[in-house]
Protein backbone atom coordinates (compact mmCIF):
# COMPACT_ATOMS: atom_id res chain seq x y z
CA UNK A 1 0.00 0.00 0.00
CA UNK A 2 1.30 3.62 -0.71
CA UNK A 3 1.85 5.50 2.21
CA UNK A 4 3.35 8.90 1.26
CA UNK A 5 3.98 10.78 -2.55
CA UNK A 6 5.92 13.79 -2.84
CA UNK A 7 6.37 15.86 -6.39
CA UNK A 8 8.22 19.28 -6.54
CA UNK A 9 8.90 20.47 -10.19
CA UNK A 10 5.90 18.18 -11.56
CA UNK A 11 3.54 19.81 -14.22
CA UNK A 12 1.70 22.57 -12.22
CA UNK A 13 3.06 21.92 -8.90
CA UNK A 14 6.58 23.09 -7.61
CA UNK A 15 5.85 21.06 -4.22
CA UNK A 16 3.09 18.90 -3.47
CA UNK A 17 4.43 18.87 -0.17
CA UNK A 18 4.34 15.43 1.71
CA UNK A 19 1.24 13.82 0.90
CA UNK A 20 0.10 11.20 3.33
CA UNK A 21 -2.17 8.17 1.49
CA UNK A 22 -4.37 5.99 3.46
CA UNK A 23 -6.32 2.69 2.08
CA UNK A 24 -9.22 5.37 0.36
CA UNK A 25 -7.32 8.38 -0.96
CA UNK A 26 -9.41 10.75 -2.74
CA UNK A 27 -8.54 13.78 -4.64
CA UNK A 28 -10.90 16.82 -5.11
CA UNK A 29 -11.16 20.03 -6.53
CA UNK A 30 -11.93 22.54 -10.01
CA UNK A 31 -10.70 21.64 -13.22
CA UNK A 32 -7.10 21.69 -14.27
CA UNK A 33 -6.29 22.26 -10.45
CA UNK A 34 -3.51 19.54 -10.23
CA UNK A 35 -5.38 16.33 -9.04
CA UNK A 36 -5.04 14.45 -11.88
CA UNK A 37 -1.09 15.40 -12.13
CA UNK A 38 -0.86 13.87 -8.94
CA UNK A 39 -2.01 10.75 -10.23
CA UNK A 40 0.31 10.64 -13.26
CA UNK A 41 3.42 10.55 -11.28
CA UNK A 42 2.37 7.09 -10.12
CA UNK A 43 1.70 6.30 -13.92
CA UNK A 44 4.99 7.62 -15.12
CA UNK A 45 7.01 5.10 -12.30
CA UNK A 46 4.60 2.33 -13.32
CA UNK A 47 5.04 2.54 -17.01
CA UNK A 48 9.15 3.59 -16.82
CA UNK A 49 9.36 0.27 -14.81
CA UNK A 50 7.38 -1.60 -17.53
CA UNK A 51 9.57 -0.14 -20.10
CA UNK A 52 11.90 -2.66 -22.00
CA UNK A 53 14.65 -0.10 -22.05
CA UNK A 54 16.61 -0.38 -18.93
CA UNK A 55 18.76 2.50 -19.59
CA UNK A 56 15.73 4.99 -19.67
CA UNK A 57 15.75 7.20 -17.35
CA UNK A 58 11.85 8.15 -17.43
CA UNK A 59 9.37 6.75 -19.91
CA UNK A 60 7.38 10.03 -20.85
CA UNK A 61 4.85 8.00 -22.52
CA UNK A 62 3.46 7.65 -26.01
CA UNK A 63 0.30 6.34 -27.44
CA UNK A 64 0.49 3.37 -25.68
CA UNK A 65 1.06 4.10 -22.41
CA UNK A 66 -0.54 5.15 -19.42
CA UNK A 67 0.20 8.92 -19.87
CA UNK A 68 2.14 10.88 -22.33
CA UNK A 69 3.93 14.12 -21.28
CA UNK A 70 5.70 14.53 -24.44
CA UNK A 71 9.15 16.00 -23.22
CA UNK A 72 11.00 16.21 -20.01
CA UNK A 73 10.77 20.47 -21.03
CA UNK A 74 6.79 19.48 -20.97
CA UNK A 75 6.81 17.68 -17.90
CA UNK A 76 8.29 20.02 -16.13
CA UNK A 77 7.26 23.03 -13.59
CA UNK A 78 6.86 26.55 -15.62
CA UNK A 79 8.84 24.24 -18.39
CA UNK A 80 12.42 25.09 -17.14
CA UNK A 81 14.64 22.86 -17.82
CA UNK A 82 16.74 24.27 -14.99
CA UNK A 83 14.65 23.22 -12.57
CA UNK A 84 15.13 19.07 -10.91
CA UNK A 85 12.40 17.06 -10.78
CA UNK A 86 12.18 15.42 -7.40
CA UNK A 87 9.87 12.10 -6.66
CA UNK A 88 9.71 10.83 -3.73
CA UNK A 89 7.52 7.57 -2.91
CA UNK A 90 6.73 5.61 0.45
CA UNK A 91 5.14 2.08 0.62
CA UNK A 92 4.21 -0.93 2.93
CA UNK A 93 5.50 -3.88 2.07
CA UNK A 94 3.21 -6.91 1.95
CA UNK A 95 5.30 -9.30 2.74
CA UNK A 96 8.47 -7.99 4.92
CA UNK A 97 11.65 -7.92 2.99
CA UNK A 98 15.15 -9.32 4.82
CA UNK A 99 17.67 -6.23 3.76
CA UNK A 100 20.77 -7.76 4.37
CA UNK A 101 22.25 -11.28 5.17
CA UNK A 102 23.40 -9.44 7.98
CA UNK A 103 20.13 -7.57 9.17
CA UNK A 104 18.63 -8.95 11.88
CA UNK A 105 14.96 -7.30 11.46
CA UNK A 106 12.75 -7.35 8.48
CA UNK A 107 11.52 -4.54 6.48
CA UNK A 108 8.23 -3.57 6.46
CA UNK A 109 8.28 -0.06 4.57
CA UNK A 110 9.95 1.80 1.83
CA UNK A 111 10.72 4.81 0.11
CA UNK A 112 11.98 5.74 -3.05
CA UNK A 113 13.52 9.43 -3.87
CA UNK A 114 15.24 10.25 -6.88
CA UNK A 115 16.29 13.54 -8.30
CA UNK A 116 16.08 13.89 -12.48
CA UNK A 117 17.61 16.61 -14.62
CA UNK A 118 18.32 17.61 -18.11
CA UNK A 119 22.13 18.21 -19.02
CA UNK A 120 23.30 18.76 -22.68
CA UNK A 121 19.62 17.50 -23.99
CA UNK A 122 19.77 14.22 -21.92
CA UNK A 123 17.81 12.83 -19.03
CA UNK A 124 20.02 12.11 -16.22
CA UNK A 125 19.46 10.77 -12.64
CA UNK A 126 21.37 13.09 -10.45
CA UNK A 127 20.29 10.30 -7.70
CA UNK A 128 18.32 7.43 -6.55
CA UNK A 129 17.77 5.97 -2.82
CA UNK A 130 15.99 3.38 -1.27
CA UNK A 131 15.29 3.99 2.96
CA UNK A 132 13.78 1.62 5.35
CA UNK A 133 11.65 1.89 7.91
CA UNK A 134 14.50 1.84 10.20
CA UNK A 135 16.20 5.01 8.59
CA UNK A 136 19.01 3.36 6.51
CA UNK A 137 19.59 3.66 3.22
CA UNK A 138 21.04 2.43 0.21
CA UNK A 139 21.11 4.08 -3.49
CA UNK A 140 23.55 5.57 -5.91
CA UNK A 141 24.43 9.64 -6.72
CA UNK A 142 26.03 10.65 -9.53
CA UNK A 143 29.55 11.54 -9.83
CA UNK A 144 32.22 13.42 -12.09
CA UNK A 145 32.63 11.72 -15.46
CA UNK A 146 35.20 9.32 -15.89
CA UNK A 147 38.71 11.22 -18.05
CA UNK A 148 39.08 8.21 -19.93
CA UNK A 149 35.87 7.42 -21.37
CA UNK A 150 33.78 10.59 -20.73
CA UNK A 151 31.12 8.96 -19.37
CA UNK A 152 29.31 9.34 -16.05
CA UNK A 153 29.34 7.55 -13.38
CA UNK A 154 27.82 6.62 -10.32
CA UNK A 155 29.14 5.89 -6.55
CA UNK A 156 26.98 3.91 -4.06
CA UNK A 157 25.84 5.57 -1.20
CA UNK A 158 24.52 3.72 2.09
CA UNK A 159 24.09 4.30 6.09
CA UNK A 160 23.62 2.22 8.54
CA UNK A 161 25.21 -1.06 7.39
CA UNK A 162 27.14 -3.17 5.30
CA UNK A 163 25.46 -3.11 1.90
CA UNK A 164 26.04 -6.64 -0.20
CA UNK A 165 22.58 -6.57 -2.39
CA UNK A 166 20.09 -3.59 -3.10
CA UNK A 167 16.57 -5.63 -2.72
CA UNK A 168 14.87 -1.92 -3.76
CA UNK A 169 14.46 -2.25 -7.22
CA UNK A 170 12.61 -5.38 -7.75
CA UNK A 171 10.53 -4.52 -4.30
CA UNK A 172 9.99 -1.22 -5.91
CA UNK A 173 9.23 -2.95 -9.36
CA UNK A 174 6.84 -5.01 -7.23
CA UNK A 175 4.81 -2.32 -5.99
CA UNK A 176 4.12 -1.26 -9.51
CA UNK A 177 2.87 -4.45 -10.56
CA UNK A 178 0.78 -4.07 -7.92
CA UNK A 179 -1.09 -1.19 -9.14
CA UNK A 180 -3.82 -0.68 -11.73
CA UNK A 181 -5.37 2.21 -13.52
CA UNK A 182 -8.83 2.96 -15.06
CA UNK A 183 -9.52 6.08 -16.79
CA UNK A 184 -12.48 8.64 -16.90
CA UNK A 185 -13.17 7.36 -20.58
CA UNK A 186 -14.94 4.24 -20.58
CA UNK A 187 -15.12 2.32 -23.66
CA UNK A 188 -18.71 1.99 -25.30
CA UNK A 189 -20.41 -0.84 -24.79
CA UNK A 190 -20.07 -3.53 -27.72
CA UNK A 191 -23.14 -5.66 -28.90
CA UNK A 192 -20.84 -8.89 -28.41
CA UNK A 193 -17.23 -9.25 -26.81
CA UNK A 194 -14.60 -11.64 -28.11
CA UNK A 195 -13.09 -14.20 -25.30
CA UNK A 196 -10.60 -16.83 -25.95
CA UNK A 197 -10.03 -17.91 -22.69
CA UNK A 198 -7.19 -15.91 -22.21
CA UNK A 199 -6.88 -13.73 -18.88
CA UNK A 200 -6.57 -10.15 -18.53
CA UNK A 201 -4.60 -8.47 -16.02
CA UNK A 202 -6.96 -5.99 -15.18
CA UNK A 203 -9.86 -4.43 -17.29
CA UNK A 204 -7.50 -1.91 -18.98
CA UNK A 205 -7.34 1.58 -20.00
CA UNK A 206 -10.49 1.97 -20.59
CA UNK A 207 -12.17 -0.88 -19.51
CA UNK A 208 -11.95 -2.91 -22.84
CA UNK A 209 -11.31 -5.60 -20.76
CA UNK A 210 -14.05 -5.88 -18.39
CA UNK A 211 -15.85 -8.86 -20.05
CA UNK A 212 -12.78 -11.04 -20.65
CA UNK A 213 -12.01 -10.63 -16.97
CA UNK A 214 -15.58 -11.44 -15.57
CA UNK A 215 -15.53 -14.45 -18.06
CA UNK A 216 -11.79 -15.33 -16.80
CA UNK A 217 -12.90 -15.31 -13.34
CA UNK A 218 -15.90 -17.38 -14.39
CA UNK A 219 -13.85 -19.94 -15.60
CA UNK A 220 -11.39 -20.07 -12.92
CA UNK A 221 -14.01 -20.24 -10.24
CA UNK A 222 -12.28 -16.97 -8.44
CA UNK A 223 -14.86 -15.67 -5.59
CA UNK A 224 -14.85 -12.52 -3.71
CA UNK A 225 -13.04 -12.57 -0.62
CA UNK A 226 -14.99 -14.06 2.58
CA UNK A 227 -16.11 -10.36 4.13
CA UNK A 228 -14.52 -9.27 7.34
CA UNK A 229 -16.89 -9.42 9.86
CA UNK A 230 -19.72 -10.40 8.17
CA UNK A 231 -21.45 -13.73 7.86
CA UNK A 232 -21.21 -14.74 4.97
CA UNK A 233 -19.85 -17.59 2.35
CA UNK A 234 -17.72 -17.10 -0.78
CA UNK A 235 -19.78 -15.67 -4.00
CA UNK A 236 -18.61 -15.46 -7.37
CA UNK A 237 -18.01 -12.03 -8.93
CA UNK A 238 -20.38 -11.81 -11.00
CA UNK A 239 -22.83 -12.47 -8.40
CA UNK A 240 -21.39 -9.36 -6.40
CA UNK A 241 -21.12 -7.37 -9.06
CA UNK A 242 -25.13 -7.94 -9.52
CA UNK A 243 -26.00 -7.54 -5.72
CA UNK A 244 -24.23 -4.23 -6.49
CA UNK A 245 -26.62 -3.19 -9.88
CA UNK A 246 -29.52 -4.47 -8.29
CA UNK A 247 -28.74 -2.03 -4.89
CA UNK A 248 -28.38 0.72 -7.09
CA UNK A 249 -31.22 -0.19 -8.80
CA UNK A 250 -29.59 0.15 -12.28
CA UNK A 251 -30.86 -3.45 -13.56
CA UNK A 252 -32.49 -6.75 -12.36
CA UNK A 253 -30.18 -9.05 -13.63
CA UNK A 254 -28.20 -10.30 -16.22
CA UNK A 255 -26.63 -12.63 -18.51
CA UNK A 256 -23.26 -13.07 -19.87
CA UNK A 257 -23.30 -16.55 -22.59
CA UNK A 258 -22.07 -17.29 -26.12
CA UNK A 259 -24.10 -16.23 -29.19
CA UNK A 260 -23.99 -20.14 -30.21
CA UNK A 261 -22.11 -23.38 -29.02
CA UNK A 262 -18.15 -23.41 -29.34
CA UNK A 263 -18.12 -19.73 -30.46
CA UNK A 264 -16.07 -17.06 -28.64
CA UNK A 265 -18.69 -14.22 -29.56
CA UNK A 266 -20.35 -13.28 -25.55
CA UNK A 267 -23.30 -11.22 -25.56
CA UNK A 268 -23.89 -8.78 -22.39
CA UNK A 269 -27.92 -8.89 -21.65
CA UNK A 270 -29.56 -7.35 -18.77
CA UNK A 271 -33.55 -7.54 -16.97
CA UNK A 272 -34.40 -4.18 -16.60
CA UNK A 273 -37.09 -5.53 -14.46
CA UNK A 274 -38.68 -8.43 -12.88
CA UNK A 275 -41.06 -8.65 -16.35
CA UNK A 276 -38.71 -6.94 -18.69
CA UNK A 277 -37.37 -8.44 -21.95
CA UNK A 278 -33.36 -9.33 -21.89
CA UNK A 279 -31.96 -7.15 -24.11
CA UNK A 280 -28.07 -6.28 -25.06
CA UNK A 281 -25.87 -3.66 -22.71
CA UNK A 282 -25.94 -1.51 -25.71
CA UNK A 283 -29.94 -0.43 -25.54
CA UNK A 284 -29.67 0.20 -21.87
CA UNK A 285 -28.74 3.20 -20.12
CA UNK A 286 -25.09 4.19 -20.69
CA UNK A 287 -24.91 4.07 -16.93
CA UNK A 288 -24.27 0.55 -16.71
CA UNK A 289 -21.39 -0.07 -19.04
CA UNK A 290 -19.87 2.68 -17.84
CA UNK A 291 -19.95 1.63 -14.41
CA UNK A 292 -19.58 -2.44 -15.12
CA UNK A 293 -15.76 -1.36 -15.23
CA UNK A 294 -15.23 -0.10 -11.95
CA UNK A 295 -17.35 -2.90 -10.54
CA UNK A 296 -15.33 -5.80 -12.25
CA UNK A 297 -11.81 -3.85 -11.36
CA UNK A 298 -12.74 -3.68 -7.32
CA UNK A 299 -13.34 -7.58 -7.65
CA UNK A 300 -10.79 -8.67 -9.55
CA UNK A 301 -7.87 -7.76 -8.65
CA UNK A 302 -5.73 -9.26 -6.15
CA UNK A 303 -5.73 -8.60 -2.55
CA UNK A 304 -3.12 -6.53 -1.57
CA UNK A 305 -3.55 -4.50 -4.67
CA UNK A 306 -3.93 -0.80 -5.52
CA UNK A 307 -6.21 0.42 -7.65
CA UNK A 308 -6.15 4.32 -9.37
CA UNK A 309 -9.40 5.50 -10.56
CA UNK A 310 -10.11 8.58 -12.70
CA UNK A 311 -13.57 10.26 -12.64
CA UNK A 312 -15.60 6.61 -11.22
CA UNK A 313 -18.75 8.62 -10.95
CA UNK A 314 -18.59 9.61 -14.60
CA UNK A 315 -22.07 9.05 -16.35
CA UNK A 316 -24.06 7.80 -13.31
CA UNK A 317 -26.83 9.21 -11.69
CA UNK A 318 -26.46 11.07 -8.39
CA UNK A 319 -27.90 8.23 -6.27
CA UNK A 320 -25.74 5.74 -8.40
CA UNK A 321 -23.15 8.03 -7.53
CA UNK A 322 -23.77 7.86 -3.82
CA UNK A 323 -23.69 4.30 -3.40
CA UNK A 324 -20.46 3.89 -5.56
CA UNK A 325 -19.07 5.45 -2.19
CA UNK A 326 -20.12 2.03 -0.04
CA UNK A 327 -18.59 -0.02 -3.50
CA UNK A 328 -15.08 1.73 -2.54
CA UNK A 329 -15.26 1.37 1.19
CA UNK A 330 -16.41 -2.65 1.05
CA UNK A 331 -13.44 -3.08 -1.17
CA UNK A 332 -11.11 -1.50 0.72
CA UNK A 333 -12.27 -3.42 4.32
CA UNK A 334 -12.98 -6.22 2.64
CA UNK A 335 -10.62 -6.97 0.27
CA UNK A 336 -8.12 -5.59 1.32
CA UNK A 337 -6.89 -3.24 -2.03
CA UNK A 338 -6.03 0.76 -1.04
CA UNK A 339 -8.48 3.21 -3.43
CA UNK A 340 -6.66 6.13 -4.60
CA UNK A 341 -9.12 8.33 -6.89
CA UNK A 342 -10.02 11.58 -8.52
CA UNK A 343 -13.77 13.14 -8.35
CA UNK A 344 -15.24 15.69 -8.76
CA UNK A 345 -19.08 13.98 -6.69
CA UNK A 346 -20.32 15.87 -4.03
CA UNK A 347 -22.55 13.28 -3.97
CA UNK A 348 -19.52 10.49 -3.13
CA UNK A 349 -17.97 12.69 -1.05
CA UNK A 350 -21.06 13.10 1.04
CA UNK A 351 -21.59 9.27 1.18
CA UNK A 352 -18.26 9.01 2.90
CA UNK A 353 -18.62 11.37 5.81
CA UNK A 354 -21.96 10.04 6.65
CA UNK A 355 -20.40 6.11 6.58
CA UNK A 356 -17.23 7.90 8.73
CA UNK A 357 -20.75 9.08 10.95
CA UNK A 358 -22.39 5.21 11.04
CA UNK A 359 -18.56 3.61 11.78
CA UNK A 360 -18.99 1.79 8.46
CA UNK A 361 -15.19 3.41 8.05
CA UNK A 362 -12.85 5.20 10.03
CA UNK A 363 -11.53 8.82 9.28
CA UNK A 364 -8.07 7.50 10.07
CA UNK A 365 -8.99 5.21 6.99
CA UNK A 366 -9.22 7.79 4.33
CA UNK A 367 -7.30 10.92 2.86
CA UNK A 368 -9.36 13.25 0.98
CA UNK A 369 -7.68 16.28 -0.61
CA UNK A 370 -8.88 19.52 -2.15
CA UNK A 371 -6.73 20.76 -5.13
CA UNK A 372 -6.83 24.29 -6.08
CA UNK A 373 -4.36 26.46 -8.46
CA UNK A 374 -3.32 30.24 -7.72
CA UNK A 375 -1.59 32.05 -10.64
CA UNK A 376 -0.47 28.83 -12.31
CA UNK A 377 0.65 27.02 -9.42
CA UNK A 378 -1.17 23.83 -7.54
CA UNK A 379 -1.70 23.80 -3.97
CA UNK A 380 -3.50 20.93 -1.81
CA UNK A 381 -4.85 21.07 1.58
CA UNK A 382 -6.02 17.93 3.24
CA UNK A 383 -9.58 17.63 4.25
CA UNK A 384 -9.99 17.75 8.40
CA UNK A 385 -12.48 14.85 8.79
CA UNK A 386 -12.87 14.20 12.66
CA UNK A 387 -14.93 10.82 13.69
CA UNK A 388 -18.61 12.08 12.64
CA UNK A 389 -17.64 12.66 9.63
CA UNK A 390 -17.62 16.52 9.86
CA UNK A 391 -15.26 18.49 7.53
CA UNK A 392 -13.63 22.12 9.58
CA UNK A 393 -12.07 23.27 6.62
CA UNK A 394 -14.32 22.85 3.83
CA UNK A 395 -13.55 24.91 1.32
CA UNK A 396 -15.59 28.11 -0.52
CA UNK A 397 -17.36 27.10 -3.05
CA UNK A 398 -16.00 23.53 -3.24
CA UNK A 399 -18.58 22.14 -5.24
CA UNK A 400 -20.24 24.73 -6.58
CA UNK A 401 -22.65 27.55 -4.14
CA UNK A 402 -25.59 25.23 -4.41
CA UNK A 403 -26.56 27.85 -1.43
CA UNK A 404 -26.36 30.76 -3.46
CA UNK A 405 -28.06 29.42 -6.57
CA UNK A 406 -31.12 28.90 -4.32
CA UNK A 407 -31.62 32.64 -2.61
CA UNK A 408 -30.66 33.59 -6.42
CA UNK A 409 -33.63 31.75 -7.53
CA UNK A 410 -36.10 32.68 -4.67
CA UNK A 411 -35.41 36.46 -5.60
CA UNK A 412 -36.10 35.80 -9.22
CA UNK A 413 -39.49 33.91 -8.26
CA UNK A 414 -40.25 36.44 -5.88
CA UNK A 415 -39.80 39.74 -8.63
CA UNK A 416 -41.72 37.89 -10.99
CA UNK A 417 -44.99 37.09 -8.64
CA UNK A 418 -44.49 41.33 -7.57
CA UNK A 419 -44.58 42.02 -11.57
CA UNK A 420 -47.94 39.34 -11.83
CA UNK A 421 -49.67 40.84 -8.84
Amino acid sequence: MITKLRAQNFKSWQDTGPLQFAPLTGLFGANSSGKTSILQVLLMLMQTVESPDRNRVLHFGDDRSFVDFGTFHDLLYTHNTDLTLQLDVSWKLNKPLPFSRTSLWPINNLTFYTEIHEENDRILAACFRYTTDKDEFVGMKRSNKNKKSGRNQYELIHGGFQATRNPGRPAFENLCSEITYLGPLREYPRRSYIWSGERPQDVGLSGEEAIPALLAARAEGLTSPRLVNVNRSHKPIEHRILEWLQKMELIHSFSLEPIAENRKDYEFRVKKSPNSSEVLITDVGFGVSQLLPVLVLCYYVPENSTIILEQPEIHLHPKVQSDLADVLIDVVKNRNVQIILESHSEHLLLRLMRRMAEEDISADDTALYFCQINDGTSEIERLKIDQYGNISNWPQDFFGDSTGELVEKTKAEMQRRKVIE
